[in-house]
């Protein structure tokens, strides 16, 4: 039933091309057996606004609200815009989660309608950072000036947060650390509230085993508590105000040997981000 040639039946049942699965749900909706599946739903600007505003007293009680996250929100700005301008005038608190890799004019269409901003700074150097993430990060560091002189100039944020995803043999160079400290010191010390440490994260395995995909991290276990507090130490120490240094995420709480694994010039980490 695919219309896009992506099925194909093998010895060990139905495979899925997903180079050309356009997610459209045909299959899904013709499978006798109900065994495949479409994950997510379209929904309408009006539509959406009336579902989240429904959790309003669970968001009055927390102090939270409504983040908009990833993939990226800034690909789908024609929407969020309006969305999050719904959302404001309901009066619930906004806030947006980005890697930064968008133009200016994109940011400028969402800033007006975010309260807190997220914004993921994973690595300092420009070339770790493409080789991880499969792009420089000149235009991310760009849109950081950016977004400070915006803030300075209007002032529509209630806080601003960097994100830094701590991953093993990827992003916990101390290295890194304190030259993403050194930039925020620099650059942004009058306008970043919070500078965030997200530990590793393996809950996505199963995700990418559904999706037929190989994790390049599926064998790592998360961080220790000592690791994340070094990490910490270490961004405390870069120059920025240790006040608004903190780590979050989980942690495993025994100290495991771990064999020695390191990153190739193969290994291509697609960018990411995780929900606050």
């Amino acid at each position: 039933m695919c219309p896009n040639g992506a099925l194909s039946a093998t010895p060990d049942g139905i495979s899925i091309d997903r180079a050309l699965c356009k997610g459209c749900g045909t299959c899904a909706s013709e499978c006798p057996s109900t065994a495949m599946d479409l994950l997510g739903k379209k929904w309408g600007l009006d539509a959406l606004i009336a579902e989240v505003e429904k959790d309003r007293a669970y968001y009055d009680q927390s102090g939270g609200g409504i983040t908009v996250s990833g993939g990226d929100p800034t690909m789908q700005a024609n929407f969020v815009a309006p969305f999050l301008k719904g959302c404001k005038q309901r009066g619930l608190q906004t806030s947006m989660d980005t890697c930064g890799q968008c133009t200016k004019e994109t940011l400028h269409m969402l800033l007006p309608y975010v309260d807190i901003l997220l914004y993921d700074v994973k690595e300092i150097d420009p070339h770790r950072h493409k080789r991880f993430t499969g792009s420089s990060n000149d235009r991310i560091l760009e849109n950081l000036i950016h977004i400070r002189d915006y803030m300075n100039t209007y002032g529509t944020q209630k806080a601003f947060w960097i994100r830094t995803p701590i991953i093993p043999d990827a992003t916990t160079r101390d290295e890194s650390i304190m030259g993403i400290g050194h930039f925020i010191a620099k650059n942004l010390g009058d306008v970043v509230d919070r500078w965030e440490l997200c530990s590793f994260n393996n809950l996505c395995r199963d995700k990418y085993m559904r999706l037929g995909l190989t994790w390049h991290f599926q064998d790592y276990e998360l961080l220790t508590e000592s690791v994340m507090e070094h990490i910490t130490d270490v961004a405390k120490n870069s120059g920025v105000d240790p006040h608004i240094v903190h780590w979050s995420g989980s942690i495993r709480t025994m100290e495991t040997h771990e064999p020695d694994r390191s990153v190739g010039p193969e290994l291509h980490l697609i960018e990411g981000r995780s929900t606050p």
